[in-house]
């Protein structure tokens, strides 16, 4: 992915504008064929990768990841100016994403094939016997 200064900067602009004519301006592209420029920069397949790769960039900066709400919920848990209800929920979702409450269940019947592993003819007779059963 090689682009030149100007590419990049378009890139860049376009990210934060959503307008090809303009990024294209400010990119130090001319005023009169930014237009043209623009759309054209928009089905490079290189500009168009850049785009792609600096908006999850910009989304992974943004979103908090799992760990960042871990650390919350423990600055939450910790912090004993807070009810203790608050501190309490904290917690409980600590407690969750590390599987504390998972629960448990016995299963004492039979297990099937899954619809995927099943024949064309096996289906159709499991949704003929399916269909026996509602009625």
């Amino acid at each position: 992915m090689k682009l030149t200064i100007k590419q990049q900067r378009f890139a860049d602009y376009y990210i934060e504008t959503g307008n090809a004519t303009e990024s294209a301006i400010r990119a130090g592209y001319s005023e009169k064929t930014a237009r043209s420029i623009g759309q054209e920069n928009l089905t490079k397949p290189d500009i168009i990768k850049y785009i792609e790769k600096r908006n999850e960039e910009l989304d992974d900066a943004r979103i908090a990841d799992i760990k960042e709400v871990k650390q919350f919920w423990t600055v939450v848990l910790r912090d004993e100016t807070l009810e203790t209800k608050d501190r309490l929920k904290a917690s409980e979702f600590i407690a969750k994403t590390n599987g504390a409450f998972i629960d448990k269940v016995e299963h004492s019947g039979e297990v099937t094939n899954t619809v995927v592993e099943m024949t064309s003819e096996e289906r159709h007779k499991r949704i003929a016997e399916l269909k026996a059963k509602l009625k």
